[in-house]
């Protein structure tokens, strides 16, 4: 293969109509690879050492092991592993109990298609990301000015991404691992309004949470 690397994706849903229809659109794409489908928790954990996936998108409901418990597993025993949620279900209680879990983004069913492909690559490289009503939804929930309600560790966080760091070299210097930066950069995206780091950091400019150094 020449050009972009593939980026190898692993499906978990229950629903065998909704994994074809995702495994037909993620292969239109060049560097989308599906290597694998599972319908619930624990065949997605049986896979994951065969497969060898880069990200895994997972539904939440399903029988015998439910996407949150999942996320636990596959964080504790796979941790370079990305986890994007693809799911119907936007209540404030699921979504929390993602990210908090390890989930890398959060997405919902009726993502348009250029949305899913740019997350599925932003979580690839470990970048966290939400689609914008599940961002709405956590701002909503985080009533307040924002600057009061980012703690002093996600304000870090943030000013080390607006100096240009990536989230393995944030990791490094604060001393946390790189799921623990990613959790702290979607609880920032969910209280500012927006989707990703770089909307994050333009945003915190403007409202003067964070300040150029000079």
């Amino acid at each position: 293969m020449t050009g972009l690397a593939t980026i190898r994706i692993l499906l978990v849903d229950d629903h065998p109509v909704v994994r074809a229809g995702l495994s037909g659109l993620l292969s239109s794409q060049p560097d989308l690879e599906v290597v694998g489908e599972a319908s619930n928790g624990l065949e997605a954990l049986d896979l994951l050492e065969k497969q060898k996936p880069d990200v895994i998108l997972m539904d939440l409901r399903m029988p015998q092991m439910d996407g949150v418990s999942a996320i636990r597993q596959i964080r504790a025993k796979f941790p370079k592993v990305q986890v994007l949620v693809l799911t119907t279900y936007d209540t404030d209680s699921e979504i929390v109990r993602a990210v908090e879990a390890g989930a890398t983004g959060y997405l919902l069913k009726d993502v348009p298609r250029e949305e899913l492909f740019r997350a599925v690559r932003l979580c690839a490289r470990g970048e966290a990301v939400l689609s914008p009503p599940i961002a709405a939804r956590l701002l909503g929930r985080m009533r307040g000015p924002a600057e009061e309600n980012l703690s002093v560790r996600e304000l870090e966080v943030l000013s080390l991404v607006a100096r240009g760091l990536s989230n393995k070299e944030i990791a490094r210097k604060l001393k946390i691992s790189e799921a623990t930066v990613k959790t702290h950069l979607l609880h920032t995206f969910g209280k500012l309004g927006v989707d990703d780091r770089t909307a994050a950091v333009t945003v915190a400019l403007e409202r003067g949470i964070l300040r150029l150094e000079s």
